[in-house]
């Protein structure tokens, strides 16, 4: 016996899903035809503008208002970008510059390529406060690690990508910038007392609910004066009495993928943590990266059956779906604004360079390349200078492996570039920079979040903020490396 139709298209009203490959299929096609509120693209999704384009006109044939999401922002978190760097600077980098009408500019400049791909929704921007130098999943996602700057630019990113009618999507609430744990991979606890949540994480939250963000993303972390044993993003008391209640937000509660362990593990699986996030007051559900037309049907089951037993209040759901429909009808009326080719990125990530010592006199060194893992967030994306370098020789090590003096060796007298990204915690990363510069003139670019960590002995130490292809280059400028 199958679903009662009229409760299905409601489940479906609630759930963001994603699909494989640069083409939609047909089932993703025909279930926005049926009510199911949009999709996610991935960087498995994009080859080029031309295809992206042709997919989300084919998603709208499904149904003219259809959700069209994407994680586009800018810095080591791209998908339009995701095979060479995005040419934008990440929100390290403008929290650096410190300019907010910059930050801004970059943000309309994002929006209006995804608006003239007719991408509607932008995942972005991160507003956590990244207060933990440990932090694994945000670091160079983050403005800063003060909350009255964090905040401040946050509402310009948020202004910047609306003003071109591309929705904005704040995240991840209550904030996940003190955690040291993986959200994909575990529950994160941010053990804090709801004070120092409020004047150290929510300023940013409470920032770009003032300036008009249409959505807010749910984190999966545990803050257990709030959320007890579950993640925030099961929490009535995180999303419906501090969102919106204390925070007086009124636009579309969005979850954080579903699929990852900070959710499912807690919930018991995809579905049961649809209907959990549903009851806490999430109004958009995204499902994660790999779905298909079985887990869509499987999630929305769940739904109902929830609604049947009463676990759900229909009146919850309707009311969650609701949201997500306005959320759609703001972006249909927004209109695709032309996107507007710039440089902008590349200059922005210059303005973000800051270097320590001295950086004349590297003719010709030898380029060495720290091995560094991606995170799910990330993906793997290329970074470094390799692509800015005009024959000069570069080798690509793994820290903890290396060899200083073969690598002393092999530049033969030339200077060394050291190019590492979260040098601090990469294991083996600071030893090697010690082991070198003892020995050998070395720089050192630091392209992930630099933290209080300084190497000792080295003729420069030079930050970017970011890793993304404007970071790269802008450093190679930096160094003179770019006839």
């Amino acid at each position: 016996m199958g679903l009662d139709p009229g409760l299905r298209r409601l489940a479906l009203g609630t759930l963001l899903a994603a699909y494989p490959g640069p083409v939609p299929p047909e089932w993703a096609v025909d279930l926005v035809a049926e009510g199911l509120a949009g999709h996610t693209l991935f960087g498995t999704n994009v080859h080029d503008p031309a295809q992206v384009a042709a997919s989300t006109l084919a998603l709208r044939a499904g149904r003219p208002d259809v959700l069209i999401a994407i994680d586009e922002e800018g810095g080591d978190v791209t998908r339009l970008a995701h095979a060479t760097g995005s040419p934008y600077p990440g929100n390290a980098a403008l929290g650096a510059v410190d300019d907010t009408a910059l930050t801004g500019r970059v943000y309309a400049a994002i929006g209006a390529e995804l608006a003239a791909l007719g991408i509607t929704v932008n995942l972005a921007p991160t507003v956590d406060v990244n207060t933990a130098d440990e932090n694994p999943v945000i670091g160079t996602r983050s403005f800063g690690a003060d909350p009255a700057r964090v905040a401040a630019h946050s509402a310009a990113a948020v202004e910047g990508l609306q003003s071109v009618g591309v929705a904005a999507c704040a995240k991840h609430f209550p904030g996940h910038g003190a955690t040291v744990a993986d959200s994909h991979h575990e529950l994160p606890t941010v053990d804090v007392s709801p004070a120092l949540l409020r004047e150290r994480d929510l300023p940013p939250f409470a920032a770009v609910v003032e300036a008009g963000a249409r959505a807010v993303m749910t984190a999966h972390i545990r803050v257990p004066a709030l959320t007890g044993d579950g993640p925030a993003t099961f929490s009535r008391a995180v999303l419906v009495d501090l969102l919106r209640g204390e925070y007086g937000f009124t636009g579309t509660v969005i979850t954080d993928a579903l699929e990852m362990q900070g959710a499912a593990l807690a919930a018991g699986g995809v579905g049961p943590a649809a209907v959990r996030a549903l009851a806490a007051g999430a109004d958009l559900l995204c499902i994660g990266a790999k779905v298909d037309a079985a887990l869509v049907e499987h999630v929305a089951g769940e739904i109902v059956a929830a609604i049947g037993d009463g676990r759900l209040d229909r009146a919850r759901v309707e009311e969650a779906a609701g949201r997500t429909a306005a959320l759609a009808a703001w972006t249909r009326a927004a209109g695709i604004p032309p996107a507007t080719p710039t440089d902008l990125g590349y200059a922005a990530a210059r303005r973000a360079v800051r270097v320590e010592g001295e950086v004349d006199g590297l003719a010709r060194p030898l380029v060495v390349q720290l091995h560094a893992t991606a995170t799910m967030a990330e993906g793997r994306v290329p970074w470094g200078l390799g692509p800015h370098l005009d024959g000069l020789e570069e080798v690509r090590v793994v820290a903890h492996e290396a060899d200083a003096a073969a690598l002393g060796r092999l530049a033969d007298g030339r200077p060394i570039v050291l190019v590492g990204r979260h040098l601090h915690r990469l294991p083996g990363g600071a030893a090697l920079v010690d082991a070198l510069a003892a020995v050998y003139p070395v720089t050192v670019v630091e392209m992930g979040w630099p933290g209080r960590w300084r190497p000792t002995g080295v003729r420069a130490f030079v930050t970017t903020y970011g890793a993304s292809h404007a970071n790269g280059r802008a450093a190679a400028e930096a160094l003179g490396l770019i006839g």
